[in-house]
């Protein structure tokens, strides 16, 4: 059983992060300020929306919390946990997704959550990178961050979770990454199964099956998800200091433009906290923050051999050991 006050501590926590998150990208952006936007959920909870619009750096984001319960969890949700049938719910966190003007910073994604179900309960989350022109520096940098994290509670964590990102954030339609990665997790509990998606002849779970159970307790698993989540910033800004102000002109916005739409594409059809949002009746306008202000599509687009945005494809969009990453000879 979790602890009488579990659900206000993760609450707590994930509203602290959220705080600091919000103070660190304004100081950032140095022109933009969130707006908020406080909600109520016809059925049970709610939560407050903050988005940062026309900033320096930030052409759109949203950094979320909300809080929310019900009769019933989603088909979705059940047909991982069926022992939760028949229970109310309860499940709070928060969610990010930054869409930067420059095309040489990188979007992000983050997502923190706990969910309670009678006497189950499970952590879930995970955090990753789209960039659009990156570097080896910075990606090699945003791994070995969340790596430290996750090291921190258990050796095997960051390989596990490194691979279910690889797997959970790819386009089937396109035989694509969204991005390079990170770190994805989910129904973390007493059981102790590093994986439990639903490609079961995958990498994820053959290195799942491989560690085996990584029994921890609430307070355990508590824990790890703060660090992962408290990783982010230090992850993630010094990405977007160096690269804010680099020049960039219409190709590369063109390019921009053209890979969010597969941001799009992945959010509308895939993102598993885009679908419990609608399947619970949450706030659109928040659910549906995480896509950009801008995009656009283009009819059989192919980059040019030997160009940065072919070695986006060719290199960065499938995934590599980017922690001890060294260039193929």
């Amino acid at each position: 059983m979790p602890p009488s006050d579990g659900r206000q501590r993760f609450k707590q926590y994930v509203q602290t992060l959220q705080d600091d998150i919000c103070s660190a990208l304004e100081q950032l952006d140095g022109k933009a300020k969130f707006q908020e936007d406080n909600w109520q959920r016809d059925g049970g909870g709610g939560g407050r929306t903050r988005v940062i619009q026309d900033g320096q750096v930030f052409e759109q984001g949203g950094v979320n919390f909300s809080e929310v319960w019900g009769d019933t969890l989603p088909p979705g949700i059940l047909s991982q946990r069926p022992e939760a049938a028949g229970n109310g719910f309860y499940a709070t966190g928060t969610s990010m997704v930054l869409h930067p003007r420059n095309p040489y910073v990188p979007t992000v994604h983050l997502n923190y959550r706990y969910f309670e179900a009678g006497s189950v309960w499970w952590f879930g989350g995970g955090v990753d990178l789209t960039p659009y022109y990156p570097t080896i520096e910075d990606v090699i940098q945003f791994h070995s961050t969340l790596k430290r994290a996750c090291d921190a509670h258990h050796p095997k964590f960051y390989p596990a979770f490194k691979r279910w990102c690889d797997e959970y954030f790819y386009l089937k339609h396109r035989q694509e990454s969204r991005g390079v990665g990170g770190v994805f997790f989910d129904y973390l509990d007493y059981r102790g199964n590093l994986y439990s998606g639903p490609n079961l002849s995958g990498d994820a779970a053959a290195y799942s099956q491989q560690v085996g159970p990584v029994t921890l307790s609430w307070e355990d698993w508590f824990a790890f998800v703060q660090s992962c989540g408290n990783a982010f910033l230090p992850a993630y800004l010094p990405i977007a200091e160096r690269n804010q102000n680099k020049p960039y002109g219409e190709r590369e916005r063109e390019f921009q433009l053209y890979r969010r739409g597969r941001y799009v594409e992945f959010n509308l059809v895939y993102d598993r906290g885009t679908i419990f949002g609608l399947q619970t009746n949450g706030r659109t306008e928040s659910i549906l923050m995480s896509l950009p202000p801008l995009t656009r599509w283009q009819y059989g687009y192919k980059a040019e051999a030997d160009t940065p945005e072919a070695e986006l494809t060719n290199l960065f969009l499938k995934p590599q050991d980017w922690v001890n990453w060294v260039p193929t000879p």
